[in-house]
């Protein structure tokens, strides 16, 4: 599982023009990407990342000062751009895989206090951001054994 996490003073994400998941203070954009072999364990550590990096003002972390998160699937961190100019998809979980990873991260959030929007799974959703630093973080958890 990767998230790429940024430290933003606000989010939204529109589906069809339609705000679906925003945040309106500072607090984190969590982008989550999930491939086959990820679970529980994977879950588990990215969102204990999420809300314990201690990347906002002060280096103080979400569930310290109950900075909101906006969590959006993103199957394109697992793009291979290795070979020729046409990303793949390969390493990315399929949708039925993927969806209830997300919403697994999204849960653990959730349980440590914090307030989680989120966008849309699957759908065609354009995300805005005023990245704040700016401050953009890898979180990348071991494959599954």
């Amino acid at each position: 599982m990767r998230a790429v996490v940024q430290r933003v003073t606000r989010a939204a994400v529109r589906v069809d023009g339609e705000v679906v998941g925003a945040i309106d203070r500072p607090g984190l954009l969590a982008l989550v990407g999930v491939t086959p072999g990820d679970g529980p364990a994977q879950v588990e550590l990215v969102a204990r990342k999420i809300a314990e990096l201690r990347i906002l003002r002060d280096e103080r972390s979400a569930v310290e000062v109950g900075a909101p998160v906006l969590v959006v699937s993103q199957f394109t961190l697992y793009a291979d751009v290795r070979k020729g100019r046409r990303p793949t998809w390969n390493a990315a979980a399929p949708g039925a895989v993927a969806e209830p990873l997300v919403d697994a991260v999204v849960a653990a959030l959730r349980q440590r206090g914090l307030e989680v929007a989120t966008g849309r799974f699957g759908a065609d959703m354009a995300v805005e951001l005023v990245n704040d630093g700016p401050v953009t973080i890898l979180v990348e958890s071991a494959p599954a054994p």
